[in-house]
């Protein structure tokens, strides 16, 4: 009862339109990029996988994160109705239950393509898939723990699609170097994610949401972000060193330093500096991913 009255009915189907903005192709830039990180550091030649390689974008981005972002829009079309009226659930551009009917195909599709990719892709898929219905749908709601709905979010755009992309060009699990790459940079992004919910601490905590700036407070969550975004990176550094790729290592190593003096301004006021922070040091930090990608990725078979 409570869909029909707050959702209009006055269509049957949905609109292409609104289902595109129901994906919000802008958040497929972050899993995408993550992909072709792990299809650099797999150290196979790219053209001579080229549709491997064009599906498991089309996976990442189109496919999982749009997914992700159908269900998180249904499980959330209440709030956004007086939130965010003009989205395309609750506007009524996307009528009755198509979102939810949305959702479920997409994952299907979703899956059935990780399938063609191979056994490993798949699984990562299916774990990407589960992680997205259980950030928004009940009864799990991890968006709504402070701690797992970062690391949930950081595993799914990082981690996992790193991963993919270096078991599609492999056609099996990936070696060691490229999963510990994928791991350190999966772990650093749970910083970016706790930082993204600096927009929300007023609402959080009208809401009684307990993220992680709500429980730890503004500052001391700001800090954490920082020291979880810079610690891995300087592990990457070093192990890069070790692998033999000391310049690039010496890369990754200035492209923290300096992330580190952005930290700085951001540290001065967390709430209003988190965007700046955003544009400018995760900037950096998607750069050294693909940077240290291609360091193990110019080894034979991604080995070092």
């Amino acid at each position: 009862m409570l869909d029909k009255a707050v959702f209009p009915q006055s269509r049957r189907l949905p609109q292409a339109s609104a289902v595109l903005t129901l994906f919000k192709p802008i958040t497929w830039f972050a899993p995408m990029w993550a992909f072709m990180c792990g299809l650099v550091s797999s150290g196979a030649p790219l053209l001579n996988h080229l549709p491997l390689a064009l599906a498991g974008i089309v996976l990442a981005g189109p496919a999982i994160c749009a997914t992700s972002q159908a269900v998180n829009d249904w499980f959330d079309r209440h709030v956004d109705a007086i939130n965010e009226p003009n989205r395309p659930i609750p506007s009524g551009r996307i009528p009755g239950r198509w979102g939810l009917v949305i959702a479920v195909i997409w994952s299907g599709l979703s899956f059935t393509l990780a399938l063609a990719l191979g056994p490993w892709v798949a699984g990562a898929a299916a774990l990407g898939l589960a992680l997205a219905w259980a950030y928004s749908a009940p009864p799990f709601r991890l968006k709504q723990c402070g701690w797992w709905g970062p690391i949930s979010v950081a595993i799914c755009y990082e981690g996992l699609t790193w991963f993919t992309g270096a078991a599609v060009m492999g056609h099996g699990f990936p070696r060691p170097p490229v999963v510990t790459l994928a791991a350190l940079y999966s772990f650093g992004a749970i910083g970016i994610m706790v930082l993204n919910d600096f927009k929300a601490v007023d609402g959080d905590r009208q809401m009684n949401i307990l993220s992680v700036p709500v429980d730890l407070g503004v500052e001391n969550a700001a800090w954490l972000a920082c020291v979880v975004m810079a610690a891995p990176q300087a592990v990457v550094a070093a192990l890069l060193v070790e692998w033999g790729s000391p310049i690039r290592g010496a890369v990754i190593a200035a492209l923290t330093l300096a992330q580190c003096g952005l930290m700085t301004k951001l540290l001065r006021d967390p709430k209003a500096h988190a965007p700046w922070y955003n544009a400018t040091g995760t900037s950096l930090y998607v750069l050294g991913m693909l940077i240290s990608a291609f360091a193990i990725g110019a080894h034979t078979g991604g080995q070092v």
